[in-house]
């Protein structure tokens, strides 16, 4: 069983590792053919909500606790602020920078998985984490002729909303966790999808009601694009909640920044971005961390 288990989160974890670069590859090639991150965010949970249909009779709302409803609000909250954050960072940013950029997300989870879950992570673990976060200084500084990381790259708009994106999203996996100590992986996956597209489709009421039809149009021109994204993202966010219920939520996210190195390729690949030399060794220092998160946890 404990053998199953470990092999499932494993799984789970290189799906993650795969899909969350793949995903933001199709986002940013949506943007650069005008579509909204907004309306990106929501045609996505509104796909994934049409999948939900399935599960739906799986679910037995009469055993879920009060504190479950309340986390799975907080959760499609900042899902649903960190993936349009996200959206517009790429709209403007390189993905290779902007992906390496996720590995400050395990520093956040980790202080919040010690605050909200007891998870206190060793010392061979912070070290881990740190390495990540030393690799990300290369990364962040690549095509500055060797300066390293500055404080004004912090002014950068596409740098400003990936860092936003990445503390809701890392807030978010700690109550994922807690949402799902309370149900099942499906469940929560379910209730992200459904609860995420009715907020965003408010939100469109609200922002787009001037372009909407334009934007329908262009889901349909792009419709390829669009159902990569769909189940890019949907099988990241799957993936994401089985990986937490065999794992600590700071050690998961940890593990996920191996997605750098995929990050950078794509950048490259689908973007022609540049220094990529640069990029790779800060993204594989991050890797390092990684390993040693994995080997002396």
């Amino acid at each position: 069983m404990l053998l199953t288990i470990l092999t499932l989160t494993s799984l789970a974890i290189i799906v993650r590792i795969v899909s969350n670069p793949l995903s933001n590859v199709f986002q940013k090639q949506l943007t650069q053919r005008s579509a909204e991150p907004l309306f990106i965010t929501s045609a996505t949970y509104g796909f994934l909500s049409l999948l939900c249909l399935f599960f739906w009779r799986e679910i037995d709302f009469a055993t879920l606790p009060t504190s479950f409803w309340w986390n799975a609000v907080i959760i499609s909250l900042l899902a649903v602020l960190g993936n349009v954050f996200l959206v517009k960072a790429l709209k403007t940013g390189d993905l290779s920078i902007l992906g390496p950029v996720n590995a400050y997300k395990s520093v956040v989870s980790i202080v919040f998985g010690m605050v909200l879950l007891n998870e206190v992570p060793s010392w061979a673990g912070m070290l881990g984490v740190a390495l990540i976060v030393v690799g990300s200084y290369f990364v962040l500084g690549s095509g500055r002729r060797g300066q390293g990381f500055s404080w004004a790259l912090l002014k950068q708009s596409a740098i400003q909303l990936r860092l936003a994106a990445l503390v809701c999203s890392a807030i978010e996996a700690v109550f994922i966790k807690k949402a799902m100590l309370l149900s099942s992986p499906v469940t929560v996956f379910v209730f992200w999808c459904v609860l995420g597209f009715i907020m965003t489709l408010l939100w469109i009421v609200l922002a787009l009601r001037e372009n909407w039809k334009e934007q329908v149009g262009l889901l349909f021109s792009q419709k390829i694009t669009y159902l990569a994204l769909f189940l890019s993202v949907g099988l990241m966010q799957f993936s994401t909640n089985v990986a937490f219920g065999g794992t600590q939520v700071g050690y998961a996210l940890a593990l996920f920044q191996t997605s750098a190195l995929l990050s950078v390729v794509f950048g490259y690949q689908f973007f022609k971005e540049r220094d990529i030399v640069q990029k790779l060794v800060g993204a594989a220092i991050m890797v390092t961390g990684a390993v040693l998160i994995v080997v002396f946890k």
